[in-house]
């Protein structure tokens, strides 16, 4: 910035924020409270920002004034350079996916984006692999990452995989031609396997592959590793169907979707030898679960962009009707759900348990054998209208 101004004097000045209001536009004024400095030319610089109702940053604008008039220009360029979006000149390089590139100047290195997403292409740009570390705020009791960490990093990883691949219109994981007909992908089902869990700082590597599943479906798999030792430690596999997001109807795949995906398509799965639970989960009732857990209200902030309840967050509501000895003495070493149907903030949610393997007495840890496995249901309260069901595997810690 040319102008020599210290970071108070630039927060006295007049500033003016003109907010978008029933069409109507307001300017508020901020005057300096203090005098201007003797030794510098007084410089009057103001702001605007203008904001769409929904909070959407719509035009930042400077405003610069001094002597004997003023200038207003669009902020479209930062150094003679396009910002917001625009790839140019030498910047194209920069550029991977879908075509959006930012340029940072850090002691003399430019870094792009999608540096920061930590997220490449390999074997033929049919694999996209991301690193990430495991935080501080990522990890439960036991000082190991959480299960719900886990299904976050691996939702994050398909996600950057659909936008670094340029099939992203919108940002969110929707194609161009998915967006046209208002189509979003759902999972229906998903298996994860963890033979061990991070600790806070390990340095993990995700890979993530897409296939075909039926005529009207979609597989994504996933493989982590330990950076340390290199070795897989979860594997995990999901399926997925599109829904219209204005109707909350599934819909078949569309022909112009399967164009635009298939050329991603790896035929390669990430279980073996029939180690992926593909069995169908039993319903629980109230005659065969051990134990229930009512009045779970979703939050604000458990929505997703797609205004229904983000996946992972049914993990947390299904630990809650677990018995608390469980959750101390064994560790969950695999996980299967079934989502039924969508979730909304206003509903209440019943969370169902039932053990087996063993257990005589869930009071009493000695009862327990080695091997634990639950069955799981997440239901209405209201009608009773199920919206997942679960199943899981434990170990003894």
């Amino acid at each position: 910035m040319p102008m020599n101004i210290s970071a108070m004097e630039l927060y006295g000045e007049a500033v003016a924020m003109s907010m978008a209001s029933s069409g109507s536009t307001r300017l508020l004024h901020l005057r300096r409270p203090w005098p201007v400095r003797k030794e510098e030319p007084p410089t009057a610089v103001a702001s605007a920002i203008c904001w769409a109702r929904k909070v959407k940053l719509r035009e930042v604008r400077v405003q610069a004034g001094g002597g004997n008039g003023s200038k207003q220009a669009s902020v479209d360029r930062v150094n003679g350079r396009k910002v917001n979006g625009v790839v140019h000149g030498s910047e194209a390089s920069l550029s991977t996916g879908n075509g959006t590139a930012v340029r940072r100047v850090d002691d003399g290195g430019a870094v792009s984006m999608h540096a920061y997403r930590l997220g490449r292409f390999v074997e033929d740009r049919f694999v996209y692999r991301q690193t990430f570390v495991i935080r501080s705020y990522e990890i439960g009791p036991d000082e190991t990452a959480t299960m719900e960490t886990l299904l976050n990093l691996l939702q994050e990883t398909a996600l950057n995989h659909v936008m670094s691949s340029g099939l992203a219109s919108d940002g969110f994981g929707a194609t161009h031609q998915m967006s046209l007909r208002k189509l979003i992908w759902v999972v229906t089902r998903i298996n994860i396997q963890v033979e061990k869990y991070s600790r806070w700082g390990d340095v993990v590597e995700i890979d993530t592959w897409v296939a075909a599943s039926g005529k009207n479906g979609m597989r994504r798999d996933w493989m982590i590793r330990d950076c340390s030792t290199r070795k897989i430690i979860t594997r995990a596999t999901s399926n997925w169907v599109m829904m219209n997001r204005e109707t909350r109807k599934l819909s078949k795949l569309p022909e112009q979707v399967r164009e635009e995906v298939k050329p991603f398509y790896l035929e390669r799965t990430v279980f073996f030898n029939g180690s992926c639970d593909n069995e169908k989960i039993e319903k629980l009732t109230e005659a065969t679960a051990e134990n229930i857990k009512s009045g779970l209200a979703p939050r604000w902030s458990d929505m997703d962009v797609n205004q229904h309840v983000n996946n992972v967050k049914y993990i947390g509501w299904i630990m809650e009707s677990v018995p608390m000895n469980v959750l101390e003495d064994y560790r969950l070493t695999s996980m299967t759900l079934e989502y039924r149907r969508e979730c909304r903030q206003s509903n209440l949610l019943e969370s169902l348990t039932s053990l087996n393997g063993g257990v005589e007495n869930p009071a009493n840890t000695s009862s327990y054998s080695v091997e634990l496995q639950s069955t799981h249901l997440l239901r209405l309260q209201e009608d009773k209208s199920e919206i997942v069901r679960g199943r899981a595997e434990w170990k003894r810690k």
